[in-house]
């Protein structure tokens, strides 16, 4: 759960509404409480919530073990992983702790 409030807790129930729903670029990042590598990226996918939620960018979280039926859905394998949806649609992923100018650049590039 993240204590950020520009970072929405998306779920196997609100993943349809909030997500494909939603018109604009949405980031879900895919975690769990026991994977170090999302620890690390955490404060990263929250600095870009902050720094790009005026321009359009929907920030969200999805902890795998508590939502499988999503995870599963996109064939979340390794954690975390970062996808992107456009206007609803699954557009691209990063999977893995990557620097944050690298997430930056796939926002910039989709928003």
């Amino acid at each position: 759960m993240t204590e950020n409030e520009t970072v929405i807790t998306i779920t196997d129930d609100n993943f349809g509404e909030t997500v494909e729903g939603n018109e604009g670029l949405t980031m879900i990042d895919f975690w769990a409480t026991w994977c170090g590598p999302c620890r690390i990226v955490a404060p990263i996918v929250e600095q870009l919530a902050d720094e790009y939620g005026e321009k359009g960018l929907t920030v969200g979280k999805l902890d795998v073990d508590q939502n499988p039926h999503v995870a599963a859905r996109f064939g979340i394998r390794s954690i975390p992983s970062i996808l992107f949806f456009k206007d609803g649609e699954h557009v691209d992923t990063v999977v893995g702790a990557v620097p944050k100018p690298q997430l930056e650049a796939k926002v910039e590039e989709h928003l």
